[in-house]
């Protein structure tokens, strides 16, 4: 298994997302070769701002690792993490992240600023960006052109 394989599983969360209306993001956590977590966006649906794709990965990683420190552990996620996801991967300790996509407008893994290597924190995490990119960024674009054609119909 590799990090290309990985980013596969996180794009089928990311399809369902897709799947219910959602912008389609998905995280896939990694231990030693098994997935121990994994989420799709789910804000619409929950009516939730805090229903991210990373953070709700990160919570099933830390029911099934029970406890709060994902060590030892990769995130792989389809678009490079907002600033709310950012924080909840540093306090998380995980120490590699792997994501699709840059998000020029809130990626705050190197596009806007990169607060998982910032080291006045006390956690800094290895990142690997540009995996499966055109296929992350195809995901999104698809969806959103889909939803532009359908308000132009309707």
């Amino acid at each position: 298994m590799n990090d290309e394989y990985y980013m596969g599983l996180a794009m089928e969360e990311a399809q369902k997302a897709a799947e219910r209306g959602e912008v389609p993001i998905g995280a896939v956590i990694v231990r030693n070769g098994e997935v121990v977590g994994t989420g799709y966006n789910l804000r619409e649906t929950d009516k939730n701002p805090l229903a991210h794709a990373e953070i709700i990965a990160i919570q099933e990683a830390s029911n099934v690792m029970k406890g709060w420190r994902l060590i030892d552990t990769t995130l792989y996620v389809t678009l490079e993490p907002c600033p709310m996801c950012a924080g909840a991967i540093v306090q998380a300790r995980i120490p590699r992240v792997v994501y699709g996509a840059m998000d020029p407008k809130a990626g705050c893994a190197g596009s806007l600023m990169n607060l998982l290597q910032e080291d006045r924190f006390n956690h800094q995490v290895e990142l690997v960006h540009g995996v499966r990119e055109e296929e992350c960024a195809n995901l999104l674009r698809d969806f959103f052109r889909a939803l532009r054609q359908k308000r132009k119909k309707g």
